[in-house]
């Protein structure tokens, strides 16, 4: 059995441990409902994967949370329809301008 021949120091123990540390998770946004989520991976609030539902998460949430999430879901697709509907500027209203 090999014996060391002497002791290593704090520093050399150190920079022998320097990729032993906790990294930060990767995290991106879900498109359809904006919540983080891992990259490559289905949202666990919503359920949609590359726009098709996966998970069909409101069925497995209690009476209260599911009527919460509907709130959330209405609201979110009330502010999308909002900025989508801008008319173009006919003649008329730009005259009145």
């Amino acid at each position: 059995m090999g014996v060391p021949r002497s002791k290593h120091t704090k520093s050399r123990r150190d920079k022998g441990r320097t990729h032993l540390f906790l990294k930060r998770p990767t995290l991106v946004s879900c498109p359809k409902c904006g919540a983080s989520k891992r990259p490559h991976a289905v949202c666990e609030k919503c359920g949609y994967y590359k726009g098709k539902e996966i998970l069909k998460v409101l069925e497995s949430l209690n009476k209260k949370e599911r009527k919460k999430r509907e709130k959330e879901i209405a609201i979110k697709e009330k502010k999308e329809m909002g900025s989508k509907k801008e008319k173009p500027l006919d003649l008329k209203e730009l005259s009145k301008k």
